[in-house]
């Protein structure tokens, strides 16, 4: 079974350190370039991706572990495997997710067509960042917990 899971925790610290970080980054906002932008995107991109490398085999793995315990067939596997990957607070973390990928993306695409960059909304966009990385860890442990707890029933 192969499904496309990402597990807010955080954004209130993560928006109070940027807060925090605004005297100093004003200080280096002169300094920021069109290059700053893209390189958030890489880095939300690059850890989300690693999120995900760490942690689907792990999940996979215990589903195959719960399939076996539960002497399910491969249909059957199918259905009952479906709450582990989809439910409404996993469709609440993809909602947050997409909103924070959205923000994301379209600041650093909106700073790769100005002509000046806009150096705060390279803080909001770090943050952004952070965000939507806790809230994917927090799916994953949100998922996790769950499948663990039915292993142990």
């Amino acid at each position: 079974m192969q499904a496309c899971v990402w597990p807010i925790t955080g954004l209130t610290a993560v928006l109070l350190l940027a807060a925090c970080a605004c005297t100093e980054a004003s200080a280096q906002a002169a300094q920021c370039t069109k290059g700053d932008f893209e390189a958030v995107v890489d880095e939300a991109a690059a850890s989300l991706r690693d999120l995900t490398r760490q942690h689907t085999p792990q999940f996979q793995a215990k589903l195959r572990q719960l399939k076996d315990k539960r002497a399910w067939s491969n249909d059957q596997f199918m259905k009952e495997a479906e709450p582990f990957v989809r439910d409404d607070k996993i469709a609440g973390f993809d909602q947050k997710s997409e909103e924070f990928l959205a923000r994301i993306t379209s600041g650093g695409q909106s700073q790769s067509a100005s002509a000046k960059p806009d150096c705060a909304l390279l803080l909001e966009l770090r943050a952004a960042m952070q965000a939507l990385v806790d809230t994917q860890r927090t799916k994953w442990s949100y998922m996790f917990d769950k499948l663990d707890k039915e292993l142990a029933r």
